[in-house]
């Protein structure tokens, strides 16, 4: 009885006692994430990314691209056709706040040519990604910080699950085509309605599937067109760019749309 009473007593130094987390914390502090978008100048990707690994962002990725804005508007939005840097960085729904004040304190997004930025909530996650987030989720202060802060959200809307649905006034739209399409296919959008865009290269890779079923063959050099919109232009937009280059055309476009909730740099659309 000695032996096991000495071998509870060593388990229970162990195991954390359920009075030692706060009843609900699991729950409401478990992980909720969003991709995070800057979209700047080449020369100025360094003063994204320095405050990007100042402020521990876990993951973030950084691809060369151009801009496609016709030319009346190249200056005054600053999505023209010089190369560009797109940033993609992933991080919790908490600190989302966080580091769009630091991007704004850096980067002013409102003055013409400093490029745009904004952010789309996620619905799923592999589990080691989420594991390594909510293992430090208790060590991390700003999170606390941010969670005892119920104002912060309210001053940040989208920045919740409950405002997310009615938060999403514009929407990304992401067209995947066969390489020297992109010009035309900008072309097309922008009389449908877009601003402009942003042209990343890819490498396409065929299934059989897909060419046994569908006929479709995919032409390896590849361009993603990422074209951020306001929500009333979404359905103009893809409709447009659909009819002229979707799968039965020569570009055989993939044409989705991606909700988005936080904007940044396009307040003079």
């Amino acid at each position: 009885m000695a032996k096991e009473s000495l071998l509870l007593r060593l388990l229970s130094k162990l195991i954390p006692r359920q009075s030692q987390v706060p009843a609900g914390t699991l729950e409401r502090q478990a992980p909720r994430f969003k991709l995070v978008f800057f979209i700047v100048n080449w020369k100025r990707a360094n003063i994204v990314s320095e405050f990007i690994l100042k402020e521990d962002v876990r993951f973030h990725y950084i691809s060369k691209a151009k801009g496609t804005a016709r030319s009346d508007m190249l200056d005054f939005l600053g999505i023209g056709s010089e190369d560009k840097a797109v940033i993609v960085c992933l991080e919790q729904v908490v600190l989302v706040p966080i580091l769009i004040k630091e991007a704004l304190r850096k980067i002013n997004f409102n003055s013409p040519g400093q490029g745009i930025a904004f952010t789309i909530p996620l619905s799923a996650i592999n589990d080691p990604i989420l594991l390594a987030f909510q293992q430090s989720v208790f060590l991390n202060k700003k999170i606390s910080a941010a969670s005892a802060a119920p104002a912060a959200s309210a001053a940040n809307p989208g920045t919740t699950g409950e405002n997310m649905a009615k938060e999403f006034t514009h929407d990304l739209i992401v067209s995947v085509v066969n390489n020297g399409f992109s010009d035309e296919f900008m072309n097309t959008a922008r009389a449908a309605g877009a601003a402009g865009g942003t042209v990343l290269n890819a490498r396409g890779l065929a299934h059989e599937e897909m060419i046994k079923r569908f006929g479709i063959s995919v032409q390896e050099e590849k361009e993603i067109i990422l074209i951020l919109c306001k929500r009333e232009s979404k359905i103009p937009i893809m409709k447009a760019v659909s009819e002229a280059y979707g799968l039965n055309s020569e570009a055989r476009g993939i044409i989705l749309s991606l909700p988005v909730d936080e904007v940044l740099g396009l307040g003079m659309e």
